[in-house]
C-alpha cells in the first residue's frame, strides 16, 4: 500500500496513534467513560493498520494493534489471568467488507467455488464482556475481559445475575468456561437512572437541602451502566442493578460438546446459559447479509443496545486452521452499524469554558429520540464547526448517536434560510477575559487564566503541584474545600492562610499538628524558584523546560511583565502583510522573541511570545501577578531570588543532548534538567549539532537519523551512569 507520507511522519503519527488509542481504550474499557464516538476510534485503529501495513518495520511494541482491551491494573478488584486470551473482533463498515472477508477466509483454507463454508450470525450487543469458568458444571470463577490475559474477578457479582447459573446439567466437561456480554435492558436502564434521581430527590427533601437535578450522576447508555454496576467491589451494590447477560462463545474447556459453532453454542443454551434471539447459522455471504439486514431492521424496536452483528465459521476445524492474527480471530468478523439519525430544532448554543480556558459551544436540541435515547444537548466542538456547518438557532438540523453514544450534529437542513450568522464570543463568558485562537489551532480558548471562574480551581491545584512550588498538604479536596469558603481566590492567597489558622482548625478532620505542617509547608515556599514559580501559574505553553529557559536568560522573574509588553507591541506593530509568506514573517518574530526575551536556547519561540504577551496583555491577570510577586522585591507575598543556573563538569558539558522513546526512571522534563545541570544543552530534535542521543524503548524516527549521522547512541541506563559520575 502506498501512501504520501514520509517514513519519519509515520513513524510519528504511528507514536500517536498508539498514545491516542491506548487513552481511548483505557477510558472505555477501564473507566466506562468513553470520550470519542465508535465510529471516530475505528478510524483511528483504521489509520494505524493501513500505516503499518505501509511500514511493517515500524510496528511499535506498545501497537494498538497487538493489544485487547485496556489493562485492569487500576481497578480495585482482584486480577484473573485467562486460561485462554479473550480477543477482540475485527470490524467491517459495509458489505464489501464484508464479502472481502468471506473471501479471504475461502483463499485461506483453499476452497473452490463449489466448495461449502458455512457461518453463523448474531446481533452484536453492547454490554461487558465477561468468562465464566465451570468446574464440574459448578461456577467457580468469573472474570471480565480486561486486556485480554489479565481481567477482573467479578465472581461474587455475578452470582446476583439471574441468567448465569451456578450449576450446569451433568453432561457439562469437567472444565468449560463460557462468554459472553453482560448487559442491561433499555427499560431497566431508564428505570435505573429515573431511581437515582428519585433517591437524589429524596435525600435533598430530607436534609432540607435545594434539589439541583443537574448535579445527579446518572449513567450515559446501558452499556456503562452495565459495566459500572458489574465492576463494584461491594457485591452488594451489584445485586441492585437489573443485569443480564448472554453467552456466544467460550474459552478454556476440557472437552468441547460439538464439532461446529452452531452445535457448541446451542449446547450451552441447553445448559440454561442464554443466547441471542437471532442467532442462526447461513451458507453463504448473501444469507449473512441478509440476516444483517433483517436485523437492522428490528434495531430500534429491540429491549436491549445493540451496535451490529457477528459472523463466524461454523466449523470448528475451520476455525482452528484460520487460527489468529495479532488480537482477533481470522474465523470472525463484527460487521457494524451506521449510526442513527434523527431530525430536531437547534433552539439555542451556549458556550462553556472548560478548565484549560477552551470554549466550546453546546448546541441545545429540541428533545428527539435518537436510537431509543432522548438527546437534548449536541457538542459543537469549536467555532470552525459552526462555520462549517453554518448552524444558527432556529436551525432544523439532523443529528445521530455515533457509535450509540454520543450524539453528534451531522447536517443543517436550513443553512440556504436568510438568517443572522452565529457571532462565536472574543470574551470569555465566565469572567470578559479575551477569549483568542493561537495561529494555526481552531480551538478559542479564554486568557483569564487564573481569575477565570471555570479555571481557577485546576489552575491553584497546578500552582502547589510537585512540579510547580511543591505545597504538602494542600491537595485537590483541600483545595476545593478552601475555595468554595472563600479563602483561596488566587495564588496570593495561599501565603495568607497563616491568618486563617483558627478558621481551618474548626473545619472537621483538622488538628493542630495538620495544620501548622500546612502552614509550614506554605512558608517553606515564601522564596521559591523563579522557574517553578513561573511553571506554576499555568500560562499556556511555558512547561517546566520552557520556565527553566526564560528564567535562564532573563535571571529575574520580575522583568517577565514588561518584557512581554515589549513582544505585544513589537506584534501590535508588525502584523502579517497580506502578501507575506509565512517563513520570514515567522522568522522575524521568533528574532523578536529571542531578542526581547534574551533566550538562551533554540526551544523557545514564536508560541511562547505570544502566550506571554496575551497574558500579561490582561489587567487582572497583571493584578494577580503583582499581588503574588510584586513590580520589586519584597513588594509581593512571595520573594523569589534571582534565577541562577547551577551546572557540574561532566563527560557532557557543553554538548547537545537528545532524548527520545519511552524514558522509564524519569520524566522528560526531569532528564532535560539533569542534562542541564551537567552543563549540556537538551534539543528536540536530532541534527549534524547533536552530540549524544539517550534512546528508549519506542525509540523512532531520531534513533534512526542519529545512526545516519552518525552521532553516539547510549541507552537510560548508560545516561544515568554519566549523572551518578558527576556526583
Amino acid at each position: 500500500m502506498a501512501l504520501d507520507i514520509t517514513e519519519a511522519e509515520a513513524a510519528n503519527e504511528l507514536m500517536r496513534l498508539a498514545k491516542a488509542i491506548a487513552k481511548h481504550d483505557r477510558l472505555y474499557h477501564a473507566e466506562d467513560a468513553p470520550e470519542i464516538s465508535d465510529p471516530e476510534y475505528d478510524a483511528l485503529v483504521r489509520r494505524n493498520a493501513e500505516l503499518e501495513a505501509a511500514f511493517p518495520h515500524l510496528v511499535r511494541a506498545d501497537s494498538p494493534s497487538r493489544k485487547v482491551g485496556h489493562t485492569a491494573s487500576a481497578s480495585p478488584l482482584s486480577k484473573v489471568r485467562h486460561e485462554v486470551r479473550m480477543m477482540s473482533l475485527d470490524n467491517a463498515f459495509n458489505a464489501e467488507e464484508v464479502e472481502e472477508w468471506v473471501a479471504r477466509v475461502r483463499r485461506f483454507l483453499s476452497l473452490s467455488k463449489d466448495d461449502p463454508v458455512a457461518f453463523t450470525a448474531e446481533d452484536k450487543i453492547d454490554g461487558l464482556s465477561c468468562s465464566l469458568r465451570y468446574e464440574q458444571g459448578r461456577l467457580v470463577r468469573a472474570a471480565t475481559r480486561g486486556d485480554g490475559q489479565v481481567g477482573e474477578d467479578v465472581t461474587p457479582n455475578v452470582a446476583h445475575i439471574a441468567d448465569i447459573p451456578q450449576q450446569l446439567d451433568r453432561d457439562a466437561p469437567e472444565v468449560f468456561e463460557i462468554r459472553g456480554e453482560v448487559y442491561m435492558a433499555r427499560a431497566d436502564f431508564e428505570a435505573l437512572n429515573a431511581r437515582l434521581m428519585d433517591d437524589a430527590r429524596a435525600l435533598a427533601e430530607e436534609k432540607g437541602e435545594e434539589f439541583d437535578p443537574s448535579k445527579i450522576r446518572q449513567f450515559a447508555n446501558p452499556r456503562n451502566a452495565a459495566a459500572g454496576s458489574l465492576r463494584q467491589k461491594d457485591a452488594s451494590v451489584t445485586a441492585q442493578r437489573p443485569l443480564k447477560f448472554w453467552a456466544h462463545g467460550w474459552g478454556a474447556a476440557s472437552d468441547v460438546p460439538g464439532e461446529s459453532q452452531e452445535e457448541v453454542v446451542r449446547r450451552i443454551e441447553r445448559w440454561g446459559v442464554p443466547v441471542s434471539p437471532l442467532f442462526a447459522r447461513f451458507d453463504s455471504a448473501g444469507d449473512i447479509l441478509a440476516h444483517y439486514e433483517t436485523i437492522a431492521a428490528q434495531r430500534a424496536t429491540l429491549p436491549y443496545e445493540i451496535d451490529g452483528v457477528v459472523y463466524k465459521v461454523d466449523r470448528l476445524d475451520y476455525q482452528q486452521r484460520l487460527g489468529f492474527v495479532a488480537k482477533a480471530p481470522r474465523w470472525a468478523l463484527a460487521h457494524k452499524f451506521p449510526a442513527e439519525q434523527a431530525e430536531t430544532t437547534l433552539e439555542s448554543i451556549d458556550i462553556q469554558v472548560g478548565r484549560t480556558g477552551k470554549l466550546t459551544p453546546v448546541g441545545r436540541l429540541a428533545p428527539v429520540l435518537v436510537g431509543g435515547v432522548t438527546v437534548t444537548n449536541v457538542t459543537l466542538h469549536n467555532r470552525d464547526e459552526i462555520a462549517r456547518l453554518g448552524v444558527r438557532p432556529g436551525d432544523r438540523v439532523v443529528v445521530q448517536r455515533a457509535g450509540d453514544v454520543i450524539p453528534q450534529l451531522v447536517d443543517n437542513l436550513t443553512r440556504d434560510e436568510t438568517r443572522e450568522p452565529f457571532v462565536f464570543p472574543d470574551r470569555c463568558p465566565e469572567c470578559g477575559s479575551e477569549a483568542v485562537a493561537e495561529e494555526g489551532e481552531v480551538d478559542v480558548r479564554c486568557t483569564g487564566g487564573l481569575i477565570c471562574p471555570a479555571q481557577r480551581t485546576e489552575r491553584l491545584k497546578h500552582f502547589v503541584s510537585r512540579g510547580a512550588l511543591d505545597i504538602d498538604g494542600l491537595g485537590e479536596k483541600t483545595i476545593d474545600q478552601f475555595f468554595a469558603l472563600g479563602w483561596l481566590e488566587s495564588p496570593a492567597d495561599i501565603f495568607r492562610l497563616k491568618q486563617r489558622r483558627e478558621d481551618i482548625l474548626a473545619l472537621d478532620g483538622w488538628k493542630e499538628r495538620s495544620v501548622d505542617n500546612l502552614l509550614a509547608s506554605v512558608e517553606a515556599r515564601r522564596e521559591p524558584d523563579a522557574a517553578r514559580l513561573l511553571f506554576g501559574l499555568g500560562i499556556r505553553h511555558v512547561g517546566a523546560v520552557t520556565a527553566r529557559d526564560l528564567m535562564k536568560g532573563l535571571g529575574d522573574i520580575r522583568l517577565l511583565p514588561r518584557k512581554a509588553g515589549e513582544f505585544d507591541a513589537y506584534r501590535s506593530d508588525n502584523p502579517r502583510g497580506e502578501d507575506e509568506k509565512e517563513s520570514p514573517f515567522n522568522t522575524r518574530m521568533t528574532e523578536a522573541v529571542k531578542r526581547i526575551f534574551e533566550v538562551r536556547t533554540d526551544g523557545i519561540g514564536t508560541a511562547v511570545g505570544h502566550a506571554l504577551a496575551d497574558f500579561f496583555h490582561e489587567e487582572h491577570n497583571r493584578t494577580v501577578w503583582n499581588d503574588l510577586i510584586g513590580e520589586e522585591p519584597g513588594k509581593g507575598v512571595v520573594d523569589p531570588p534571582r534565577y541562577e543556573v547551577e551546572t557540574k563538569e561532566s563527560p557532557v558539558s557543553g554538548k547537545t543532548v537528545v532524548f527520545t522513546g519511552k524514558l522509564e526512571t524519569m520524566s522528560r522534563d526531569e532528564a532535560k534538567a539533569q542534562a542541564e545541570r551537567l552543563g549540556a544543552k537538551a534539543s528536540g530534535s536530532v541534527s549534524s549539532k547533536t552530540d549524544l542521543l539517550v534512546a528508549g524503548p519506542g525509540a523512532g524516527s531520531k534513533l534512526k537519523k542519529a545512526a545516519e549521522l552518525g552521532i553516539e547512541v547510549i541507552d537510560e541506563a548508560g545516561w544515568a551512569e554519566i549523572v551518578k559520575a558527576a556526583g
